[in-house]
């Protein structure tokens, strides 16, 4: 079951930070976050949490049930019923799972939902989180904010290399158009739009490997919050 609902609806979001070393990493698909995310949170010693897994997770419970993800009673019936075990499915990460998750994440009482985990999680010590509001609205007051992009063109060849290496066939133009549906989709939604907050860091990774990412985002995270965690770490 999802955690009770913490800082949300008369509780202050910046409660939910004061004291504690937030990371929010927001951006679009393919563009590196989840792998930067990771790599930071691991640097760092800071809990990590993909909140796209939360509505990947939803939306696959859904079809399960052979529901629509677009449905508002099925997808608030489904993020009830998660367990920690969803997270780990193997077909989170296809195609199927991409729109699921997408239509789910439009829905303004399932994002409430599952609020409260997102800002609990990591307690006290805090945590690097990836997503795309958690800058803007689930974290707005966090320590550092980085907003990972890429061009559309280099996040399709690698969303198709991804695929490819887990066996599953994919055209490059296919892979492109379904970049550019689910980032209108994630951009233009009327509840919690995929944009940089107004104090992120903009950090573009188009040309760029994993490497030269993560060196980046070293350097912009410095001023903020590098040294204190990892003095805490140590």
């Amino acid at each position: 079951m999802i955690a009770p609902e913490v800082g949300h609806r008369g509780v202050p979001a910046a409660s939910a930070t004061r004291g504690r070393i937030i990371i929010a990493v927001d951006g679009p698909a393919a563009a590196g976050k989840g792998t930067l995310a990771r790599r930071l949170a691991t640097t760092l010693a800071l809990p990590y949490l993909d909140t796209g897994l939360l509505y990947r997770a939803v939306g696959r419970r859904v079809l399960d049930a052979g529901g629509d993800p677009r449905d508002v009673p099925a997808a608030l019936a489904a993020a009830a019923a998660l367990q920690v075990s969803d997270f780990a499915r193997a077909d989170l990460r296809d195609p199927v799972a991409d729109m699921a998750a997408t239509a789910v994440a439009a829905i303004a009482d399932l994002r409430a939902a599952l609020l409260g985990f997102q800002r609990s999680f990591g307690g006290a010590q805090g945590a690097v989180l990836d997503g795309r509001d958690i800058g803007t609205v689930v974290f707005p007051d966090a320590r550092a904010k980085l907003f990972v992009t890429a061009s559309a063109e280099e996040r399709a060849r690698r969303r198709q290399a991804e695929l490819v290496a887990r066996g599953v066939a994919a055209d490059y133009a296919q892979v492109l158009s379904e970049i550019r549906d689910r980032d209108a989709q994630d951009e233009n939604r009327p509840v919690s739009p995929l944009r940089p907050a107004a104090d992120a860091m903009l950090l573009d990774t188009t040309a760029l490997d994993a490497d030269g990412a993560f060196a980046r985002a070293m350097q912009l995270l410095a001023p903020h919050i590098v040294d204190e965690a990892l003095l805490r770490k140590a």
